[in-house]
């Protein structure tokens, strides 16, 4: 018997989920107020004409004084750094997906957003006016990459054929509208949202679906390809499981590196010669990902022999939702030639999922560069902002103020980190810490010359070694100097 609360538990439940799946069909205006002759938005022929940003300037450098939220204050594009433009440095990019596609709606509530060039459908006209929206949006924000899944860009058919058609058509537009300017940072392939991939793509017990998987990065390949892409990303977020009671583990992970072996085979079989990078993350949609970490990703890819063709693309938030924080994840990847490209955005401490915030802790942002300096770079990958606006925010230019202040972080990082370097004093801590290894022993130690009966000698003449200080504390006092 249901009781009066659980009762009214019930039927909230009910019309809350109810209010969830509903469609927000109201569009919001951006025009401006006195755009009487209708300069701008929706027209009879139902075709969006005008700015999709209009009042939105092209966000220039302005300094660290500016208290404009659509000016630059520490991101200069051409200023060099360390020998190097920041541009260049940084290889900004745009998440499609985040940008374009983001509703605001979270398993507890409905869509938020609504944007005003949205009419609410999936059709292949909306596709287009969402790519020309994506176009005006770099150019006023003075970026010259983007990042896409192929079904962000293009709806899903009701055939393979229909959906690789659909994909052809946007992206002859979508080549049109990037000129010689603007490339794709990355594309990849969506093989998590259909319901077929509920086990995975790769990694799915049904050799129907692992097939269809194939076939949709293949295409999506050609597609990075054919718009000058630089690299091509395997995010695989259903490649794990939900329990190993009914999963023969070692069966899908052979399943996966076969995969992958096939797809570094086309690659090179049309000449794509962008760099292949896979992005760990360690749950979430499945209980455990097989990419779980960098480390596990680098020992996979040493196991199957595919080490030398994929490099990782590191993003802030899966590190840790690893329980490592991304600067050990950036490390450890620069440390085994893997440092390919980085997701730029973080999520709550206090929140235990993925939560693809903007990046905006300065201090965070220092180790980050401190990485990617160590590592030379990241070309040919860059920073792409996989960073979506907050459920709340639903102003147009919220889009262009997360972007703008995610910049300026990472750069007022780059500013910091290349302080830190300059200065010398963080290096030179760390070079005296292990200076007992700058002799002769260590040498023999590091070559892989010193056997155990030599260190014992060693150790007896020696008698108890004198351990020196950590020194932790003034290692975090010259970090913050730099802040």
């Amino acid at each position: 018997m249901i009781n009066t609360k659980t009762g009214e538990l019930l039927l909230l439940l009910i019309c809350f989920s109810l209010i969830s799946n509903t469609v927000i069909s109201e569009r919001p205006s951006t025009c401006p107020a006195d755009d009487l002759d209708g300069g701008c938005g929706f027209h009879d022929s139902g075709e969006w004409e005008g700015e999709f940003f209009p009042g939105i300037p092209k966000i220039k450098y302005e300094g660290p004084s500016s208290k404009n939220p659509l000016a630059y204050k520490w991101y200069n594009a051409n200023e060099e750094i360390l020998g190097k433009k920041m541009k260049d440095w940084m290889r900004f990019s745009v998440a499609f997906w985040h940008t374009f596609r983001g509703t605001g709606g979270d398993p507890f509530g409905a869509a938020t957003k609504m944007w005003p060039w949205e009419d609410g459908s999936n059709s292949l006209a909306m596709a287009k006016r969402r790519m020309r929206a994506n176009f005006e949006f770099l150019e006023k924000l003075g970026v010259d990459r983007w990042c896409f899944h192929d079904r962000d860009i293009a709806p899903d058919g009701r055939t393979l054929e229909e959906s690789n058609a659909n994909l052809d058509e946007i992206v002859a537009l979508a080549k049109e509208l990037q000129g010689t300017k603007i490339r794709p940072l990355w594309g990849t392939a969506q093989l998590f949202l259909h319901p077929r991939y509920m086990h995975g793509g790769a990694t799915s017990p049904q050799i129907g679906v692992y097939a269809y998987a194939a076939a949709q990065v293949k295409k999506a390949i050609e597609v990075t390809h054919y718009l000058g892409g630089e690299n091509y990303v395997f995010w695989g977020g259903r490649e794990g499981y939900q329990t190993l009671l009914n999963t023969d583990m070692e069966r899908e992970l052979d399943h996966m590196a076969r995969f992958f072996e096939a797809a570094v085979a086309y690659k090179k079989k049309i000449g794509f010669n962008g760099t292949l990078l896979i992005e760990p993350k360690p749950q979430e949609p499945t209980k455990h990902q097989y990419d779980w970490d960098a480390a596990t990703t680098a020992n996979f890819l040493r196991k199957y022999g595919l080490i030398g063709e994929f490099k990782l693309n590191i993003e802030c938030n899966h590190a840790t939702l690893s329980g490592h924080s991304c600067h050990h994840e950036l490390e450890t990847a620069r440390i085994n030639g893997l440092l390919g490209n980085i997701d730029a955005n973080t999520g709550d401490p206090q929140i235990g999922w993925d939560t693809d915030q903007f990046l905006m802790d300065i201090s965070e942002a220092t180790l980050v560069m401190l990485s990617v300096i160590k590592n030379g770079g990241l070309s040919p990958g860059g920073f792409n902002f996989d960073a979506k606006l907050r459920r709340e925010s639903i102003d147009v230019e919220d889009l262009f103020i997360a972007h703008v202040a995610g910049m300026d972080t990472l750069a007022r990082g780059l500013r910091n980190a290349a302080k830190l370097v300059e200065d010398g004093s963080l290096d030179e801590l760390v070079r005296k810490r292990y200076q007992s290894f700058d002799t002769e022993l260590g040498a023999l130690i590091e070559a892989g010359n010193a056997d155990f009966d030599l260190l014992e000698k060693r150790a007896m003449e020696w008698g108890e070694p004198q351990v020196p200080s950590g020194k932790q504390e003034l290692a975090e006092m010259i970090f913050q100097s730099a802040m």
